[in-house]
Parts: C-alpha cells; sequence; structure tokens
C-alpha cells in the first residue's frame, strides 16, 4: 500500500472523489444465492449503497458492497475493487458501470441500449440449426456459423467463446455475435432472429418468454451442461457428422412458492402451475436465476393431502 501512494505521488496520479462514481466491470457472475454480482474498481468518484447504476444493459440500485476482506461498506472510491450486489442481469466484463441520478434515468439508458443492439443486426434471414448446417456442408456450401452464447459464469462464457472460435474449418467459419451471463432472454432470441444465429446454453435455461418466442420465430437453442459435449456437437455439425438428436417437449411450468421439510420423505416444493400442466412421473428441471439446479424425476405430486395424476394451470401443488 505505501509502495502504491508513493508511485501514485510520483506519477501525479489523481482521481475525483466528490461526483457521481464511473467504474470498469472486471468480473461478473449470476450466484445462486445473490443473484448478479459484478467485480468492479472505481475509476472516479466514489459509489454508495442505495446508488442507482447502469451497466451495459443491465441496471439496479446498489444493495451492497462487499471488499477484498468480505466486509461490507457503505462507499467505495476511485481504485478500490469491491463486489456490487442489485443489478438487474450481469454485465459483461470490460464494460463501464456509471452511477446515475434516479431508477427512471437508468431504465431509459438501457431501454435505448437494447434497442440499439436489436438494429445493430437488421437483415432477416432463414432460420438455421446445427442440422441445416450440417445438410449444406454435405452438400459443399461454404457456411458461416453464427452463435449466441449464454452461460452461468464469465469464466464459462470465456471457454466456450474460445474453444468454439478454434473450430472454424476450410468449409465454415464461425462468428459470434453476442455472449454474455445469465439465462438466456427475449433479448438473446430476437437478436438470434435478427442475425440469423443460434443459441448456445451452457449451464443455463431459457425464461418462458424466451421460449416462446424461440418457438414463434424458429430459433435454434442448443442447451449443454458439459462444455465437451456443446463443443462435440458443433464440431460434429462443421465436419458433416451430425448425428440425430432427441428433441425435448415442454408440457408445462411451475413457480415453487414455498418448502417444506418432512422426516422420512425429504423436501416438498409448494408450487403453483404457470402454464401447461404437471403430471406424475414427469422428467423435472429445478432452474434458479436461469441456472440449472437439479434434474431428475418427479417423485409424488398432491393437491392439499390427495396423490393426483396431474395438475393444470393455476392450480397449487405439492411437489
Amino acid at each position: 500500500m505505501l509502495f502504491r501512494s508513493l508511485q501514485a505521488d510520483v506519477m501525479e496520479l489523481k482521481a475525483v472523489r466528490d461526483k457521481r462514481a464511473i467504474a470498469a466491470v472486471l468480473e461478473a457472475e449470476l450466484s445462486k444465492g445473490r443473484g448478479p454480482v459484478a467485480t468492479i474498481i472505481v475509476n472516479e468518484g466514489t459509489i454508495r449503497v442505495g446508488d442507482y447504476v447502469v451497466a451495459g444493459t443491465s441496471y439496479g440500485r446498489v444493495r451492497a458492497l462487499i471488499d477484498d476482506k468480505g466486509d461490507r461498506r457503505d462507499t467505495a472510491g476511485p481504485s478500490l475493487p469491491v463486489e456490487l450486489m442489485g443489478l438487474s442481469g450481469v454485465p459483461t466484463a470490460g464494460e463501464r458501470l456509471y452511477v446515475v441520478r434516479d431508477e427512471r434515468i437508468a431504465k431509459e439508458l438501457v431501454t435505448h441500449r437494447e434497442i440499439k443492439e436489436r438494429q445493430r443486426l437488421t437483415a432477416t434471414r432463414r432460420k438455421v440449426s446445427l442440422e441445416d448446417l450440417f445438410d449444406s456442408i454435405q452438400s459443399d456450401e461454404v457456411k458461416e456459423l453464427r452463435l449466441i452464447i449464454k452461460a452461468d459464469t464469465q469464466g464459462s462464457v470465456e471457454a466456450v467463446r474460445d474453444a468454439v472460435s478454434k473450430l472454424a474449418t476450410e468449409k465454415c467459419r464461425v462468428n459470434i455475435v453476442h455472449s454474455g451471463v445469465g439465462a438466456i432472454n427475449e433479448t438473446d432470441v430476437t437478436l438470434a432472429v435478427a442475425s440469423d444465429a443460434i443459441v448456445l446454453g451452457f449451464n443455463v435455461r431459457p425464461d418462458v418468454n424466451a421460449s416462446n418466442l424461440s418457438d414463434k420465430e424458429g430459433v435454434s437453442i442448443e442447451l449443454h451442461t458439459i462444455i465437451y459435449d456443446a463443443v462435440d456437437r458443433i464440431k460434429k455439425a462443421m465436419e458433416g457428422l451430425l448425428e440425430p438428436v432427441v428433441k425435448e417437449r415442454v408440457i408445462g411450468h411451475a413457480e415453487v412458492r414455498a418448502t417444506f421439510s418432512i422426516s422420512k420423505i425429504g423436501t416438498i416444493a409448494g408450487c403453483i402451475v404457470t402454464g401447461g400442466k404437471v403430471s406424475r412421473g414427469n422428467s423435472v428441471r429445478l432452474v434458479r436465476d436461469g441456472v440449472l439446479i437439479y434434474e431428475g424425476k418427479l417423485g409424488s405430486l398432491k393437491r392439499f393431502k390427495d396423490d393426483v395424476r396431474e395438475v393444470q394451470t393455476g392450480f397449487e401443488c405439492g411437489i
């Protein structure tokens, strides 16, 4: 610390503290317990708990600031790295984070940026899937594979980007249109429509709006939990060796409202069915903030104390 202070004096490095903060996002992830968490370093000004902030297409009110020792802080000044919680989404590493006057301004900025992002690629072409790419490569056409990559952490995003970028062949180029951390959302699908891209999700799931829009627009979403499987599937498509894949059909969605622990049985999830239906014996996935938590078979299904075969939209049940 003494050396850095001396170096700052010698180099005459100075920063204004008394202004709205501008910071750089060093790292970001979707934490299972804390939601979107961004590690930032303040370049100038001072950021405070309660400030409204914007980073890329994410915004929010600062809920907590945690320093490198794990201590909570009320403020963070220039050159201080902290973890910030309270954002609506996960920003990309390298983005600028700005403190703004109020929530209205934050929303306006984010909306403007989202519109600009959608307008960046406006040409609507025929939607493609890895199967389409496989067929066109077999017919000796030179193609470009456009990808939108979403993952649960920034590290995973970079790993998938690096692995996929190395797969380019003489017959097929790889173009990563966009990458980010968090669940696959409606904006990702809209961008895929505009750019004629495939959405590749690693350890994340599409939300309900994204799923509905992808079905409507014919956007292909590839979901994987093992990076080697994701890379291998894309590689086989690009080499013209793709094997058929079984497509899943989503029957329904349910939202967990409460949990109950019962001895000899385990944890019961008190749910409300928000779409489709839930049937006894279904395969289920538990997803939190777009991240896959559990995958398996539905053990039992009850309405109040009675076992039931299925539960329709709008009704409560125990799972």
